[in-house]
């Protein structure tokens, strides 16, 4: 998804929000990505409330508690309370929050997928299901073909995938197929494809410390932690003031102990050489 302006933060915010809960043992990620994938559905289907839930006029704790009138007692609560964070914020156009909701139902897919070791071969999949379909004429008319009922295409990639690809790699490309919202097919896979890609060069660095960290610490810590792992880095953030004054990271089963000032600027002579 391209966002530019408001919608740019609210998705930024939003997928910061996925990754605490899907970072959670207690959160079962693909039941998250099902059902994002169904308020994908109705907002696509609903533009009305669609322009309602993203209207600028409207204050976001009534939007928000819209949201959990509709979806409170179908979904699950860390669905619910994602979507309802959504929606108190600022959105550029109204279907940008229907494209943010796509893709944080495809990224808690790979994410369930990652969980259990399978991401890896979700992404081969997805690469290989794209090359058979550019060399398929008549397999990517088929996959396309706007008068197909969705029924019958997705009996067509269950003959395809079911047995031979991943689960997750399945419903995924169900969701592009029968619900491409525009896109052409090759567009869709290669978005998947990249989401795959970021989540598996991603790591985790779990943060405590005595105080809340600035903005600028969180993003000098940040971006010390991606240069020495040489990954993009997700920070979850805790406070414990036993912590006495300092900071504790850890990555893995690596830990750093020390104050944050101490650890950067040491991180910072590691990276000097």
């Amino acid at each position: 998804m391209t966002a530019h302006g408001a919608s740019r933060e609210a998705l930024a915010a939003a997928r910061e929000r996925l990754d605490a809960l899907t970072d959670s043992t207690s959160v079962d990620a693909a039941q998250l990505a099902g059902e994002l994938a169904a308020v994908t559905a109705l907002l696509d289907r609903e533009v009305s409330l669609r322009r309602v839930l993203t209207d600028p006029a409207q204050a976001g704790e009534a939007k928000a508690e819209l949201v959990q009138r509709l979806i409170g007692g179908q979904v699950g609560g860390p669905t619910a309370d994602l979507v309802s964070g959504m929606v108190r914020s600022r959105w550029s156009r109204s279907r940008d929050l229907v494209d943010a909701l796509e893709e944080l139902a495809d990224t808690a897919d790979l994410t369930a997928a990652q969980k259990t070791g399978a991401l890896d071969n979700v992404e081969d999949e997805l690469f290989r299901f794209g090359r058979i379909v550019s060399s398929n004429t008549e397999l990517r008319a088929a996959l396309t073909d706007r008068k197909a009922t969705i029924p019958a295409k997705s009996e067509l990639l269950r003959s395809l995938l079911g047995g031979r690809a991943d689960a997750t790699t399945e419903r995924l490309v169900t969701r592009l197929v029968t619900a491409p919202r525009g896109r052409s097919l090759e567009a869709g896979l290669e978005s998947l494809s990249k989401l795959a890609a970021d989540r598996r060069s991603r790591m985790v660095a779990v943060v405590t410390s005595a105080v809340p960290l600035s903005d600028t610490q969180k993003q000098r810590l940040g971006g010390v932690l991606a240069k020495l792992y040489g990954r993009q880095m997700h920070l979850n953030l805790d406070v414990d003031p036993a912590v006495l004054g300092g900071i504790r990271v850890q990555v893995g089963d690596e830990v750093i102990n020390g104050s944050l000032a101490d650890r950067i600027e040491d991180a910072g002579r590691r990276m000097a050489g």
